[in-house]
């Protein structure tokens, strides 16, 4: 008895021990989540009830800000335009990344390459430099007009027009479609051949393999690159930023809800209104994300 007690004795220390070492390597974590995450969201959320201009104590006004956004007409547009990114952007970009890693698949020559080549746009798409590129490229003398001049067609501002504007962020948002084509192509890679040799031997064609066999066991990944990109598409703000010129022009057509927050905030210096607006960010992105894995088990397929 007197050895098993000295047995239980040494584990006990060295899972103390062991418990300790881990603590000690994990408080640099814990410090950076305690100070930089949740001191920061429960502060916020404290502001969102008050009245605080940055220059005096916040004043405690309830549910002001909240009730407040329903007559803010600039906020209930730059939902509207937050949701029509999101909305169009998102499947589009998917759809394209999904389409070029099915091209990558099939075994090309130099496919690190190409891989590498149309990773590049999601590692700059959402950069300051790449944003004044394509305003560049889109202003009224850029290079898309530049092109169209030489058929004949007179190019419209396509940034200065409320018509098009958002089209062509929308249009770098699906650009920057390499992160997502990087996980399909790895997916794609996982589905095991023998599903397409016997749907050849039953005589399917390539469009119902397709959408029999790649899109079923492809369906974890599309969900999983959907909320990402969903979580992502709500938070852009760099895009509109630098081609609307920080204003969210021309006419509001520009003006997503993370940049009328930055005006808010550090525009007017309406920080409680702005931390109101930024808890209801987190409210619609978690209920997207909920919305998601609940109709997921209605298409998601997990081949076990």
């Amino acid at each position: 008895m007197s050895g098993l007690g000295k047995l239980k004795g040494r584990g006990s220390k060295t899972d103390r021990s062991d418990t300790k070492a881990a603590l000690i390597f994990l408080a640099p974590w814990l410090l950076g989540l305690v100070a930089i995450t949740l001191g920061p969201m429960l502060i916020s959320l404290f502001l969102s009830f008050t009245d605080y201009n940055l220059l005096q104590a916040p004043k405690f006004i309830g549910f002001d800000n909240f009730i407040r956004m329903f007559q803010d007409t600039r906020l209930l547009n730059s939902l509207r335009v937050t949701f029509s990114y999101v909305l169009v952007g998102v499947p589009l970009q998917l759809a394209l990344a999904l389409l070029v890693a099915m091209v990558l698949d099939r075994g090309i020559r130099g496919l690190p390459f190409y891989r590498s080549v149309f990773y590049l746009p999601s590692l700059l798409g959402g950069s300051v430099a790449v944003a004044i590129l394509w305003k560049q490229i889109f202003g009224t003398a850029g290079l898309v007009n530049q092109f169209l001049s030489l058929l004949g067609i007179q190019g419209p501002g396509w940034i200065s027009d409320p018509n098009t504007a958002l089209s062509t962020i929308i249009l770098l948002h699906i650009w920057t479609f390499g992160s997502p084509m990087i996980i399909f192509l790895a997916g794609l890679r996982q589905i095991p051949t023998m599903y397409y040799e016997a749907a050849q031997v039953d005589g399917a064609g390539k469009l119902t393999q397709f959408f029999r066999i790649t899109l079923p066991l492809l369906s974890p990944i599309i969900f999983f690159n959907l909320v990402l990109q969903i979580v992502g598409g709500f938070q852009s703000f760099t895009q509109a930023f630098i081609v609307s010129g920080g204003n969210g022009g021309p006419s509001d057509s520009t003006m997503f809800f993370t940049l009328y927050l930055y005006q808010k905030g550090f525009g007017q210096f309406d920080m409680g209104y702005a931390s109101a607006m930024a808890w209801v960010l987190l409210l619609i992105i978690g209920a997207f994300t909920a919305i998601n894995f609940y109709a997921a088990k209605f298409w998601v397929f997990y081949d076990d």
